[in-house]
């Protein structure tokens, strides 16, 4: 379920980040291509984590994997805020 969580909220990121393109005449399409690199650099790396099998607490290691993610989706989201 949490590959799932991951997969909707970074895409409904990428999502808002063209719609600022679109949107806002002083973003750039060179800004949204770095932040979407930026994005699909933390979807990668959260993924590896929780296909991550060897670990010694398994449950331990995929509440930080979360709790990692839950901040960088809010940075994320924070960098978009910005822009306005």
């Amino acid at each position: 379920n949490l590959k799932k969580e991951i997969n909707y909220v970074l895409g409904d990121i990428l999502d808002a980040a063209e719609v600022n393109l679109e949107m806002q005449e002083a973003v750039t399409q060179e800004q949204v291509d770095a932040f979407s690199e930026e994005v699909f650099t933390t979807y990668d790396k959260l993924i590896a984590g929780i296909n991550n099998k060897k670990v010694e607490n398994r449950r331990a290691h995929i509440k930080a994997v979360k709790k990692e993610f839950e901040q960088k989706a809010g940075s994320l989201v924070e960098e978009i805020n910005s822009w306005e």
